[in-house]
């Protein structure tokens, strides 16, 4: 049982690096330094704002 775990588990890690490669780039790392979360757009805030 401690092999299937084990390969479970490695299976997870593999499947998640894979994701993460292949994956979008995030908006978390936008280069206006703004993000959106919880449904509000800082950058727009700051756009309508000005």
């Amino acid at each position: 049982m401690g092999k299937t775990v084990i390969s479970a588990f490695a299976f997870a890690i593999v499947v998640i690096l894979a994701a993460s490669a292949f994956a979008p780039r995030s908006v978390a790392h936008s280069s206006k330094g703004c993000a959106p979360a919880y449904g509000v757009d800082p950058c727009a805030m700051q756009a309508s704002a000005e």
